[in-house]
């Protein structure tokens, strides 16, 4: 029980440590390229974790990883989806779909 809390406050801290750390590199990319490029004002920290908190909710999402992602994984619910039709097949299945994909794409 004492480990699981250590483990979740030490995962807290590293999560707090990255989100500072890109906070800070998107204020120094920002403050280097956008100004000279785009005539843009520089941005301070708190402006640089903002924009990154702005764009993870436009564009990462919460929870899922973002754009239907988990994990680096998409989610395999839909038996229409050819992923997980070739999950869920047989070894004997697999080999015969190959065997029947290649006549019928070559034409033959």
């Amino acid at each position: 029980m004492k480990n699981t809390i250590k483990f979740r406050f030490a995962g807290a801290g590293i999560m707090l440590i990255t989100y500072a750390a890109f906070g800070a590199a998107v204020m120094l990319l920002w403050n280097a390229l956008v100004p000279q490029i785009f005539g843009l004002t520089q941005l301070g920290y708190l402006q640089a974790l903002g924009l990154l908190l702005l764009t993870r909710i436009l564009f990462g999402g919460f929870g899922n990883g973002g754009l239907g992602v988990a994990g680096g994984r998409r989610h395999l619910h839909n038996e229409n989806d050819l992923r997980f039709k070739w999950i869920t097949m047989k070894d004997e299945d697999r080999k015969e779909f190959v065997e029947r994909e290649k006549k019928g794409g070559s034409g033959e």
